[in-house]
């Protein structure tokens, strides 16, 4: 799953344009949806995931105008839980990695808690 960085995923806190980078919270959301990308044709219709643990490094910069690549691999499967090892390369080098724990739901449960929670 490839990003170009661009202005809208980069940091702007250093205050020069030459300086801004991918963010970490940019890098930790791809890393995220690579992972639901990675199991979504293996789920039911009724069925996706949700994000409930991230381990992440956010080990080197990678500027505006680079492109960073997001992998995930399975690691366990117990239940309906999954554990992924995630990755993010750059054109030069490795950029992020950890882990990330998602969870199997049945969409029209989890709607249906979400609209019991709102009363």
């Amino acid at each position: 799953m490839p990003l170009l960085v661009t202005p809208e995923v980069a940091i702007d806190f250093l205050g020069h344009e030459e300086a801004r980078v991918l963010s970490t919270p940019h890098m930790i959301a791809y890393m995220e949806w690579a992972s639901r990308n990675t199991i979504k044709h293996l789920l039911d219709e009724n069925e996706d995931s949700v994000g409930t643990t991230v381990n992440i490094r956010h080990l080197g910069a990678t500027p505006v105008g680079m492109s960073v690549t997001f992998t995930a691999t399975v690691l366990e499967v117990v239940d309906r839980r999954i554990v992924f090892r995630v990755e993010a390369r750059d054109e030069k080098e490795l950029v992020g990695e950890g882990t990330h724990e998602r969870f199997v739901i049945n969409i029209p449960k989890f709607i249906a808690r979400l609209a019991a929670k709102r009363t």
